[in-house]
């Protein structure tokens, strides 16, 4: 199972939502990337692993936070979602999930609108 490309999630904490993007980046079990949140902490690195459906990593942020945020959780059998949990120390954590995104949605509407164009070109 290989989840490498671009993701979309959200985490809660204190019940309040975060987006994020993030990039996963697998070779063999190995996983490293990138997660950019929606607010001021801004861009983080992560690295981690995945072991059949399950997965785990650490994210540390660049410039905001020392500490270290440690996520879990197991991946869709279409390896298009995953969710679990996350955990900062003992004191703080909540639920995460996230989507893959599909980065060819424009690719494919543009082709779709091409497609239509020439048949109503050619109609009288």
């Amino acid at each position: 199972m290989d989840i490498s490309g671009t993701w979309l999630g959200t985490y809660w904490q204190n019940g309040l939502p975060t987006r994020f993007e993030t990039t996963f980046v697998q070779s063999g079990n190995s996983l490293s990337g990138s997660m950019l949140d929606d607010n001021y902490l801004g861009e983080a690195q992560l690295s981690g692993e995945v072991v059949g459906r399950s997965i785990r990593f650490t994210k540390r942020y660049l410039t905001s936070s020392p500490n270290p945020v440690n996520y879990s959780g197991t991946i869709a059998e279409d390896a298009n979602s995953m969710s679990g949990n996350w955990r900062i120390g003992w004191l703080y954590s909540g639920k995460w999930e996230a989507h893959r995104s599909n980065q060819d949605l424009m690719a494919d509407l543009k082709n779709r609108l091409e497609q239509k164009v020439p048949a109503t070109a050619n109609t009288p």
